[in-house]
This record gives C-alpha cells, sequence and structure tokens, in this order.
C-alpha cells in the first residue's frame, strides 16, 4: 500500500499539495490529509473526480497535542504503507515585536512549525520507501536571514531549512530525499492570521506568488531531489543578498523601506 501524508491540508499551500498529488500521483492507493479542520479538508475531497475522491482519508487533528500523534502512530502501524510523499506544511506566523507578541502564541509557532514537523518526520521515517521517497518540508525565505519583527516565525522557518538540509544528507543511503521549500509572501489564508496585530510591509505585498505555482514547483523540485526549492527571482535574489551583506545592512535596507510604504 502506497500512501502520501499532508499536514496543514486544509488551506494553502497543504491544501494545494492535497490537490495536486490527488490528482497526479497515481502509484499512490490513498492520500493521507491532516488538519484541524475537517469541513475543509471534506470540501477539498469532494471538489476532486469521483475516482480521486475515494484515496482521500481525512486525519481531523490538532499537531500541537499529543493524541494527533498517537493517532498516526497507530494508522501506520496498523496498515504499513510505504511513504511516497511526506508534506509537512501546516505551520502560522504572527507579525509582530517579540516584546509585544504573548508568550502563548511563540511559543505555539515553535511547537508547530518546529517540533510538530520534527515529531511527525520521525514518525513516518520507517515507513518511508526507500529510493523513491519524498519530504517536503515548508520552511519560508524569512528562513534566509533574521526578520525583525517576525522573529519567532523566521527563527522557526530557519530552523525548518537546516533541519531538512541536515535529513537530506542522513537519508542518502535510503535514497530518500528531502525538499526545504522557501517561498516568499504567498497569496494564502496565512496572511489573515499574521496580520491580526500588525501588518505586512507593503514591498512583501509587491512581490506575493500565487500557491498553485509555489506548489507545482515544490513538487518538480523535489521529484528532481533538489534540497532547497526557491520560487521566484527577487526570492532567490534575498538569498544570494542575505549570504553576501551583513544582516545589519539588510536590516537597515528593510527599516527604511517599511517606513517608505507606511508614509505612502
Amino acid at each position: 500500500m502506497y500512501i502520501a501524508i499532508i499536514t496543514g491540508a486544509s488551506s494553502g499551500m497543504g491544501r494545494k499539495c492535497g490537490e495536486i498529488l490527488a490528482d497526479k500521483l497515481r502509484k499512490a492507493d490513498e492520500i493521507w490529509l491532516i488538519a484541524r479542520r475537517e469541513r475543509a479538508m471534506t470540501e477539498l475531497a469532494h471538489s476532486l473526480p469521483k475516482s480521486k475522491r475515494e484515496k482521500i482519508r481525512i486525519i481531523e487533528g490538532d499537531l500541537t497535542e499529543d493524541a494527533a500523534f498517537e493517532r498516526i502512530s497507530e494508522m501506520l502501524s496498523e496498515k504499513k504503507p510505504k511513504i511516497l510523499f511526506l508534506v509537512n506544511a501546516a505551520g502560522f506566523g504572527k507579525i509582530g515585536c517579540t516584546e509585544e507578541l504573548c508568550e502563548k502564541i511563540q511559543s505555539d509557532m515553535i511547537r508547530l512549525n518546529v517540533e510538530a514537523l520534527v515529531r511527525l518526520t520521525r514518525i513516518c521515517l520507517p515507513y518511508m520507501a526507500d529510493r523513491v521517497g519524498r519530504i517536503i518540508n515548508f520552511a519560508s525565505a524569512a528562513a534566509f536571514l533574521p526578520q525583525p519583527g517576525f522573529a519567532v516565525y523566521a527563527a522557526s522557518k530557519s530552523f525548518v531549512l537546516s533541519f531538512s538540509e541536515a535529513l537530506n544528507y542522513e537519508l542518502r543511503h535510503r535514497e530518500i530525499s528531502v525538499t526545504a521549500v522557501c517561498p516568499g509572501p504567498v497569496k494564502t489564508e496565512f496572511f489573515d492570521l499574521a496580520e491580526e496585530f500588525e501588518e505586512i510591509a507593503l514591498y512583501k505585498k509587491l512581490v506575493i506568488a500565487k500557491p498553485e505555482k509555489v506548489v507545482k514547483k515544490a513538487l518538480r523540485d523535489s521529484v528532481r531531489r533538489r534540497p532547497v526549492s526557491v520560487y521566484g527571482i527577487s526570492m532567490k535574489g534575498l538569498r544570494i543578498i542575505s549570504r553576501i551583506l551583513p544582516h545589519r545592512l539588510v536590516f537597515k535596507v528593510m527599516s527604511a523601506a517599511d517606513k517608505k510604504d507606511r508614509r505612502q
């Protein structure tokens, strides 16, 4: 039995991964969708042709709680599948300075973006299909350098990038590839939540990408065994700049651009 597992499947890029893999991954017998919102995943399933819909298995669960992992572990132990794709797309961010955001919001970010990703990956590793298995971890272009005003989120995504690249090397003996996806701003529900306390800078809105394009590139890069997937010239440029220029100088440029945006 071959399967794909996708977290954060109720919205955003997780949902888009579900749509594409359900349609294109012919070898998979089931697509396991994991998220808190069962209704949204059910709507996704119903939007698919009947032949694809029958592949969908919906798993409602909160990945910040132990119960979700216990259920997934039990299902894997019972079914003993071969995992073709593991897509860790669950995550969230909040814009705001560290001293202004409440402790729970920041700890929840770390718990979902970092701890849950590592925990689920470890649970799934024994079931990953050798030679053909792929792990896709959604990081962010925010992983390339620290982000004042978005500090915890950026740090959590920097962890995801580092972890993914290391894991990709560790799993080379099994020929399982790991790809960290590092897009810039993407037009999803993410910013509805992220902008609760403060708006995203206007210059970031100017480079916002469509989720379908980001996900399609991520899947292509995963199949090609690329360790990092970066969508768009501007984000590729940011990656280069973050390696060349001192972070303090980049912070000043970002701050100046943000102030200019707010005056307009």
